[in-house]
């Protein structure tokens, strides 16, 4: 595990595997951890103290590596987000019995403002994903990338990853792979199932290789990347009006809202966007595949389309 100033230390090198190996985190976070812990770790090298001798380190150290942090005009959030990376690595540590202390075990997260995820109102949702465009194929696949995202409430990076052993078009069901590999299923809308399939029918105008698996696809008949993505999003977004700053991520947002206000309750809602708190609150109440299904079909603006039964 490489750094960009050499090889990490042996601990930090042992954190980052663990956050491959056994919490199933993706490269790119396991590679953000990676960078914070260095940054820390550099800071550290000025007090004459690092991450090869963990122990060593103080709540005074940490300390002063946040007020250095401030004094650079970091934002809370990015502070926020170093010192939980700081804290999950000295956890593992304490669990692995590599340290008795953890220095950041008295240190309080930054107070940050309350904001609001940026979401589209129904009408402007609705009128996204049934923007008039023409039938070729890469306006089929936008489109149905557009139903999943809002639809359904997918990650990104979770609508990418859908291969043909994912989807079921006949029960409308996506097996989804979410945060730390955790599997879940999911929905869809009659629009959503529709357009998918009609999206399959062209797919190979694309040109996939004889073993590529991914729904979606891109120029060169490889797996969509997440730019591409985002790209047809604002794209989609401007040709119906809507904001053109939003996101993929806006239309999962959006398909939380929505649901919220339709009189869906947040445990279900949770199920569907496979938060990791789902795990505590299962803790409590258990929700079968029946009841979110009855809840999703009951609760989102796209859900019942024709095949909606009383």
């Amino acid at each position: 595990m490489s750094w960009t100033n050499g090889p990490a230390p042996d601990p930090v090198a042992l954190f980052l595997l663990h956050l491959d190996a056994q919490r199933g985190y993706s490269p790119a976070t396991v590679a953000a951890y990676g960078t914070d812990l260095e940054g820390a770790h550099l800071f550290l090298g000025r007090r004459s103290k690092g991450f090869d001798a963990p122990a060593e380190v103080t709540k005074a150290d940490i300390t002063a590596y946040l007020a250095d942090l401030h004094r650079r005009g970091l934002a809370k959030s990015s502070v926020c987000r170093k010192l939980s990376a700081l804290r999950a690595f000295y956890r593992f540590l304490r669990q692995r019995k590599m340290v008795v202390e953890d220095p950041c075990a008295a240190l309080a997260n930054p107070k940050l403002p309350k904001v609001h995820p940026k979401v589209l109102n129904v009408d402007q949702a609705i009128h996204l994903v049934e923007t008039e465009t023409t039938l070729d194929p890469e306006s089929l696949r936008d489109l149905a990338l557009l139903e999943v995202l809002y639809g359904s409430g997918l990650r990104v990076s979770e609508a990418l990853g859908l291969d043909f052993a994912h989807v079921d078009l006949d029960q409308k069901l996506v097996r989804v792979l979410g945060k730390g590999r955790k599997e879940r299923i999911v929905p869809l809308t009659g629009p959503a199932a529709e357009r998918l399939g009609r999206y399959m029918e062209q797919r190979g105008a694309f040109g996939p290789a004889p073993r590529e698996q991914a729904i979606f696809l891109g120029k060169r008949g490889g797996r969509l990347t997440r730019k591409q993505a985002d790209r047809i999003v604002k794209a989609m977004a401007v040709r119906s009006g809507a904001p053109c700053s939003i996101s993929p991520h806006t239309l999962r947002h959006s398909f939380a809202s929505h649901m919220l206000q339709a009189g869906a309750d947040l445990r279900s809602v949770q199920e569907l966007l496979g938060h990791s708190r789902i795990s505590t609150t299962q803790r409590y109440t258990h929700l079968d595949l029946a009841q979110v299904m009855r809840v999703y079909d009951a609760s989102h603006p796209l859900a019942g389309g024709k095949d909606k039964k009383d």
